[in-house]
């Protein structure tokens, strides 16, 4: 019995925050501007690098201008500065 509760509470845990990913496929880093919570951050991304972002909702300014809003949970790729979101 105990062990089901550790199941049951660690994937409680696990479902209550849904973040973005991020990934630049390009071949070069690119730098994103991330508006989160009124807060405003460049992020930059190596080529072939990855984070996880907006664990509440953001919005996110790519390198070629294009502004989008991100829920969390999306999976974001990136190449030559347009975005793909799924």
């Amino acid at each position: 019995m105990t062990v089901a509760f550790a199941l049951v509470v660690s994937g409680l845990g696990t479902g209550l925050v849904s973040a973005a990913s991020v990934h630049n496929a390009g071949p070069s880093s690119v730098v994103l501007v991330v508006v989160e919570d009124g807060n405003k951050m460049e992020l930059p991304l190596d080529a072939g690098g990855s984070e996880t972002i907006c664990p509440s909702g953001c919005f996110l300014t790519l390198p070629n201008g294009d502004r989008i809003g991100l829920a969390g949970g999306e999976t974001v790729e990136i190449v030559d500065g347009i975005a793909t979101v799924r």
